[in-house]
């Protein structure tokens, strides 16, 4: 008896103005461009597709579940410019189908830097998402689905979370199936639920694709595959960025209509059911333990770290950002502190990515920049500008370098 897990990714970055090394004006971020992009995603994606699952909730009497993962720089942008949005998810939250997972509020890749911002970051993330939809996030899902066994541990030692969803990569699963819920490595209290990639990435990815042999994808079929799951896993984890719906995938590939169909042709086998991931966690036992010593993520095809610390300009800069930590935060000022902390997002690395062929094509969406080195030019100009603002007797010290390599201290080398 499969259950379907759905998770979903919403996320929009605040994206930065065109910033010179002239530049003094301390409002980093484009307003004009961040509520473009926001304003256009809500009426491609968010709005469209929440009214469709609170639609399906309410057409299948409360059978039909799903889970998102909000960032808080998000909720802030919907606040300000598609406030609409915030009300449907909160339509949503009401539901009582529907699970809030907790993360970084910015999005940030403060794990591997800095471990008393990534507890800093997750509380107040919590407290938004309780404050906002009434709900105290159980599941913990890092940015990017960043993992291993020292994250695993710190989360179980916050003592708040009950699971952790990240990438069911073949390197670590061996000949195991993702379809099962699994225990990290030393954590006798958090399971893991892993990513079933290759369904997963049929909708998010291969939907369009009129080259793909599935193609088209119906509900029919992708039901049919699932079923198929039966005797060999419990639980199926569909996680994926929530613009796949009208934006990655638009409305005409007929992703709609594939989603609003996709329930019922599920539930059309007496066996199978949707959970939330704390419903799956309820449900089911860990059947293994699975061991990550080193870290894992769910982008690109290598399912690593190289999309936002692959090259040198990468690493500097968010060597660098980390690197004024003590210095931004002794200003005691919210408004610099806030400013560094919007900087951590993990697009801005992101941006930088120069990876070509099939990967390097993911990284151009939503990517504001003619190319990497204009983003890390940008980039560093921001955070010189920033980093000029603080006052006290390391600022002298604490210069900008120029690029090289850089390890997150503490961390292994990506094999």
């Amino acid at each position: 008896m499969p259950s379907v897990c759905f998770y979903f990714q919403v996320h929009q970055p605040l994206r930065l103005r065109h910033y010179t090394v002239f530049d003094s004006n301390q409002q980093y971020f484009d307003d004009f461009k961040n509520a473009s992009v926001c304003r256009k995603v809500a009426n491609k994606c968010y709005l469209p597709a929440n009214r469709l699952i609170l639609e399906l909730i309410r057409r299948f009497g409360g059978k039909f579940k799903v889970a998102y993962s909000v960032t808080g720089v998000l909720l802030e942008q919907l606040q300000h410019y598609s406030p609409e949005v915030l009300s449907t998810f909160d339509a949503l939250a009401e539901t009582g189908c529907v699970e809030f997972l907790g993360e970084t509020y910015y999005h940030s890749l403060s794990f591997l830097y800095s471990r008393n911002e990534f507890i800093t970051q997750i509380n107040k993330h919590c407290e938004t998402i309780e404050r906002l939809f009434g709900q105290k996030p159980r599941v913990f899902r890092n940015t990017e689905l960043i993992y291993n066994n020292e994250l695993a541990c710190l989360i179980e030692a916050m003592g708040q979370f009950d699971g952790i969803i990240t990438e069911g990569a073949d390197h670590i699963l061996g000949h195991r199936s993702p379809n099962f819920l699994y225990r990290p490595r030393n954590c006798p209290h958090v399971k893991l639920l892993l990513k079933n990639y290759s369904l997963s990435d049929d909708i998010a990815f291969r939907f369009s694709n009129r080259d793909w042999p599935e193609w088209p994808l119906t509900a029919e079929k992708f039901a049919r595959w699932i079923s198929d799951v039966n005797g060999n896993g419990n639980v199926v984890n569909l996680f994926m960025d929530y613009e796949t719906f009208g934006e990655h995938q638009w409305e005409d590939t007929g992703i709609f209509n594939f989603v609003r169909h996709l329930p019922e042709k599920i539930l059309e086998h007496p066996d199978n059911n949707f959970k939330t991931p704390t419903e799956v966690i309820e449900s089911y036992r860990p059947v293994d333990t699975v061991d990550v010593p080193h870290i894992i993520s769910w982008a690109d095809t290598e399912r690593d770290l190289s999309a936002w610390l692959g090259n040198a300009m990468q690493s500097n800069a968010i060597h660098e950002l980390y690197r004024l930590e003590k210095q931004i935060k002794s200003t005691g000022d919210a408004k610099i502190i806030s400013d560094w902390r919007k900087l951590q997002a993990s697009d801005h690395f992101y941006y930088m990515c120069t990876k070509y062929f099939a990967d390097g094509d993911v990284h151009k969406y939503f990517n504001p920049y003619d190319s990497p080195y204009d983003s890390y030019i940008n980039f560093m100009n921001v955070l010189d500008n920033l980093q000029s603002r603080c006052s006290g007797p390391t600022h002298g010290d604490a210069r900008l370098t120029p690029p090289q390599s850089a390890e997150p201290v503490g961390l292994q080398t990506i094999p």
